[in-house]
């Protein structure tokens, strides 16, 4: 039972005993004492003056009476400010409190509820790499799916995979025009690069042919639409669609080579899925559900032959989808994709993690499944995250102007040596750099390197578009990973300096807790409702806050307290399981961020 619980059931024993108030729990209002006073916790005792008819100063003074007299030696003191009743709470309390976190291995993690929980994302196209934004997509979507797993769910991590469309068909076509046979093995490219760069050369010719046709006469629109490259790859999707074996064959190739870039890319960034859904087997699901829509009158064909729902009396506007052509949509996909989902799991919540400018798709989406008699049609949510901005601008991957997610992760890590042979070659690191070998210093650099990456993008209210600074994000000092990293890494080296944490059998008796103790304290207590937080509210950057505010408590107390050379047996060992402990949270919330940290910096 937490403090706040052991509190609200003494309140409400007090309102009875003194004012024979039948008092909820709803009613106790707690909150931690503001600085300027003394004391641990504040209880607001406005909701109980007026069925006490006293002054709220009078209602304080007599509750805190009664708590010190009938709390059995949890109120240690208290002082009344006007309404507001500051409790300071008896320290072997918390030393009880430390005792009982240190022995819990599952300390912050909810019992399993029953429930099931998919959470999508990533959602790459197979025409190009992974960039910026799709880390951000892959790293909140893989937290969140760990969050969850923390708070009592089993979670399905899945993927669906955009691998049809005329976006593929774009890089296909100029593969077979420009390529000269070209493969991963014959470049030394990964797949998934050698696809981009085609797709990049496709959108270089095309804006030849628009050219010239404008310079022929052809206003710029016309010409967007009979440039030969876009009709040819309208005719490569259309074969496609129809099973075309030549087409078939090229395309399954292809697809190959990113799958297998992909699939390196996601190992290195580490996230993973537990099912990938391919757009290639769901949106013939979705075509046949449009059908039957289209069949019960849901929805409706016009005269070139497309199929589009009218929303107007949802509040929204038409949305196509089949085209004239037969082909279909995203939409159409991600119906199809929807009801395979349900008939393979027993969902129980579905989430979408997409960015923000499709917030209308989802919408329509939800409106769409309720319509064609889906009981889950109303119950998805959409994640909708910001997008992330670069400096100069934002990302155009047609123009080959991405950050990709490959090339940023290398950064990252070779920043991240940079930095720590600096640190090394500092005189008060010399001692510990020459123990750690070459293959350490790499792995330490790569976990450091991704650590700042993944930190930095967390942190920020994933609703916010947010600005991404690679030097700001590798700082070993001020909110960032490597300083928490940092922090895991020193309290490890104190622990193994100690051995043996010592006898911890008298922490009852020692006396008055260092105020920086019984913060670090206080603050273990804050994880588990930290957890539950950011479940809730579906944002790994509430553990980021809390991470950063746990290490600077550390940080704080390493710097005041003496551990190590303490004389006091007793409060070295209260120092040391501490220590301990911190260092076992910070990982534990650092794991629900993805985030590894190193034994040693």
């Amino acid at each position: 039972m937490t403090l706040e619980q052991i509190l609200t059931q003494q309140v409400v024993a007090a309102a009875q005993a003194l004012y024979d108030i039948q008092a909820t729990p709803q009613q106790v209002q707690l909150q931690k004492t503001r600085p300027e006073f003394e004391g641990d916790i504040t209880l607001v005792v406005f909701p109980f003056v007026k069925a006490a008819r006293k002054a709220p100063a009078q209602v304080a003074q007599e509750i805190g009476e009664w708590l010190v007299a009938n709390s059995q030696g949890l109120i240690a003191g208290y002082n009344a400010v006007q309404g507001f009743l500051n409790l300071k709470i008896a320290q072997h309390f918390f030393v009880e409190q430390l005792r009982e976190i240190a022995a819990d291995d599952n300390y912050g993690r909810q019992p399993e509820n029953g429930k099931l929980m998919m959470v999508e994302y990533s959602s790459p196209n197979t025409n190009k790499p992974l960039h910026l934004g799709h880390v951000r997509n892959n790293l909140l979507g893989y937290s969140i799916a760990k969050i969850q797993e923390a708070n009592g769910w089993k979670v399905v991590k899945t993927n669906i995979v955009n691998d049809r469309g005329i976006h593929i068909c774009k890089s296909m076509l100029a593969w077979l025009k420009f390529g000269n046979g070209e493969t991963p093995e014959s470049t030394g490219k990964k797949g998934d690069h050698l696809i981009g760069d085609y797709y990049v050369r496709f959108d270089k010719e095309y804006r030849k042919q628009i050219a010239e046709l404008v310079a022929g006469g052809m206003d710029e629109e016309t010409a967007k639409k009979e440039a030969p490259l876009i009709k040819e790859a309208q005719a490569m999707l259309l074969r496609w669609e129809q099973n075309d074996p030549e087409v078939r064959a090229l395309w399954a190739r292809m697809n190959e080579w990113v799958y297998a870039g992909f699939d390196e890319t996601y190992k290195r960034m580490g996230v993973s899925f537990d099912k990938i859904y391919y757009e290639s087997n769901t949106y013939l699901e979705g075509k046949s559900e449009v059908e039957k829509g289209l069949a019960s009158g849901q929805f409706y064909r016009r005269p070139d032959g497309s199929v589009w729902a009218n929303l107007e009396k949802d509040g929204l506007d038409e949305k196509l989808l089949l085209r004239s052509d037969g082909t279909s949509v995203y939409m159409t996909q991600d119906i199809g994709t929807a009801k395979l989902r349900y008939q393979d799991y027993p969902i129980d919540k579905m989430v979408y993690v997409v960015g923000n400018e499709q917030e209308y798709h989802f919408k329509v989406l939800s409106i769409l499944l309720d319509r064609l008699g889906f009981p889950f049609g109303k119950e998805l949510v959409h994640f909708s995250y910001g997008m992330v901005e670069l400096p100069n601008g934002k990302m155009k991957s047609r123009e080959g102007t991405v950050v990709d997610a490959d090339d940023l992760m290398d950064k990252m890590v070779e920043d991240a040596k940079e930095i720590y042979l600096q640190k090394s070659g500092d005189s008060n690191n010399i001692k510990q750099s020459q123990t750690i070998s070459n293959e350490e210093s790499n792995e330490i650099a790569r976990k450091v390197g991704l650590g700042a990456l993944k930190y930095f993008i967390l942190k920020v209210d994933p609703r916010k578009n947010m600005l991404f600074n690679p030097e700001e994000s590798i700082d070993f000092n001020g909110n960032t990973g490597p300083f928490i990293q940092y922090t895991y890494a020193r309290i490890r080296s104190v622990l193994r300096k100690a051995g043996e944490l010592g006898d911890l059998g008298g922490l009852g008796n020692l006396g008055s807790l260092d105020p920086k103790e019984l913060t670090l304290i206080q603050r273990l207590m804050e994880y588990p409702a930290v957890v539950r937080q950011a479940g809730q509210d579906f944002s790994p950057a509430v553990l980021c806050n809390y991470a950063y505010a746990l290490a600077c408590d550390f940080n704080s107390f390493y710097h005041d307290c003496s551990i190590l050379n303490e004389p006091d047996q007793q409060k070295r060992a209260l120092r040391l399981l501490l220590s301990q402990t911190v260092a076992r949270t910070i990982c534990d919330a650092m794991s629900l961020l993805g985030i590894e940290v190193p034994e040693r910096m």
